[in-house]
């Protein structure tokens, strides 16, 4: 059973933080092996969805940021599992928790991602559609996607 919180930056604890630190640098600079600057500053205005275990461990993570002038949708960003909890569909869970928390927080809105190549059907079997060809994002193929709030998807998450 996992355990979901959504708060703003303001609301999250020093000890939250710092597990959402920990746990990105772990996966994206460690795991990965790409060296980059997570601390974009843009933390300061997103909504963060924690997904902690029954042992109340950081399992799972990805932030939303508001819809700006240059990106007039919410993104979704910095998803993870962390590597002791994969394989168990919580990837699956994440995404469906961190799309209707967004949803919520901006209903109306299309939903955009910048998503690992590799990802890009994962992604897709949530509605997600690509809209850019791939390109490197700190060394590594991503793809823009899209989600569309009006129903106008490639396909729909079938669980």
């Amino acid at each position: 059973m996992i355990a979901w919180s959504w708060k703003s930056f303001d609301a999250l604890s020093t000890l939250e933080l710092y597990d959402v630190l920990r746990v990105r640098q772990q996966v994206f600079i460690i795991e990965q092996t790409c060296i980059y600057s997570d601390l974009d500053g843009a933390d300061l205005t997103c909504w963060h969805l924690t997904g902690r275990s029954d042992k109340e461990d950081l399992v799972a993570y990805l932030r939303v940021l508001p819809p700006t002038e240059q990106r007039p949708e919410p993104a979704i960003g910095r998803v993870l599992v962390m590597p002791n909890a994969r394989g168990l569909g919580l990837g699956r869970q994440l995404l469906a928790e961190g799309m209707l928390r967004t949803q919520r927080q901006f209903p109306g809105y299309d939903i955009v991602l910048s998503a690992q190549h590799h990802l890009e059907q994962f992604y897709g079997g949530f509605g997600f559609y690509s809209v850019s060809k791939p390109y490197l994002e700190d060394g590594i193929p991503h793809i823009a996607m899209r989600w569309s709030a009006n129903g106008d998807n490639a396909g729909a998450a079938t669980d």
